[in-house]
């Protein structure tokens, strides 16, 4: 296989880099009409996120994923100080991501950890360079069973 035809199943979520969760929180819900699905905190990627769906989703449909600094210093609070507040990550859900993992590697894709590591809601998750992929922060997300 040299594609992920096949792997891909659908846009997990878009993530959006936000200063302040429950502001954002508060704008998707009350202004876009979004319910908020769950709030978490990722000590690993220093973020505090939620996951905000449209109503009526059984949590299978595309989401948004917003997503505030634990700190200054995390990803995300360096995202936010040097683009500000907005899109930082496209994810796609996939039903391999090892499998996803080695077919872009072999088309000399940065995936930028060795192996997945543990995401949202117990998901497996890892990223490509947005140097190999137009600009655009690629996620790969595998949900947990």
């Amino acid at each position: 296989m040299d594609s992920l035809k096949g792997l891909v199943t659908a846009i997990d979520h878009v993530g959006v880099a936000v200063p302040d969760l429950d502001e954002a929180i508060a704008f998707y819900r009350d202004t876009l009409g979004l319910e908020l699905d769950h709030v978490e905190v990722n000590e690993g990627q220093g973020t505090r996120e939620a996951m905000m769906r449209a109503p009526g989703d059984d949590g299978t449909g595309s989401a948004v994923q917003l997503l505030a600094p634990l700190s200054a210093d995390s990803t995300i609070g360096k995202f936010i100080d040097r683009k500000g507040p907005g899109v930082q990550q496209v994810a796609y859900r996939v039903t391999d991501i090892e499998a996803a993992e080695q077919i872009l590697r072999a088309k000399g894709m940065r995936v930028l950890y060795d192996k997945a590591i543990t995401g949202t809601a117990n998901s497996k998750a890892n990223f490509v360079h947005p140097k190999d992929t137009g600009g655009v922060l690629v996620e790969l997300v595998q949900p947990a069973t």
